[in-house]
């Protein structure tokens, strides 16, 4: 799960985002609302840019609040960019519901989650890939917040 050289405190948050992904899928499932998993649109998307379909800037095009969080909040994967094949791939969590801004609130640790689910109101999560190199970004999934 950690890559070789990757500091304590991203290894801390790794374990965090572990813990964190098991909360919301576990409130997915015992939720009415469910899961969406945009795995299929996802792979439309690579597939598209590997056949010429579409061009690099096209599925590059992480704005720079996104990249910011990335950057600074994304929680690091173990497995490469699918178009740039760099090892800077990172997942962030938004959560959007009332009462939060209109862009949503990036959950940077478990306490913020604690928070949301504390709150009155439906909220969901949104689970986005990022590539710190090359600006990939996916919507990967989302997920019921109770």
């Amino acid at each position: 799960m950690y890559r070789s050289g990757a500091s304590v405190a991203c290894q801390r948050q790794s374990v965090l985002w572990v813990a964190m992904k098991q909360g919301v899928t576990q409130a997915a499932a015992n939720s009415a609302g469910g899961s969406i998993d945009y795995r299929l649109a996802r792979d439309r998307t690579i597939r598209s840019y590997k056949t010429g379909e579409a061009t690099r800037s096209e599925v590059c095009d992480a704005q720079s609040e996104l990249m910011r969080n990335a950057r600074e909040c994304g929680v690091e994967v173990d497995r490469d960019c699918p178009i740039c094949g760099e090892t800077e791939l990172v997942e962030v969590v938004y959560v959007f519901g009332p009462r939060l801004p209109a862009a949503g609130r990036c959950i940077v640790t478990e306490g913020d989650m604690e928070r949301i689910r504390r709150r009155s109101g439906d909220f969901t999560a949104y689970d986005v890939e990022v590539c710190r190199s090359c600006k990939w970004n996916h919507l990967l999934r989302t997920n019921p917040v109770v």
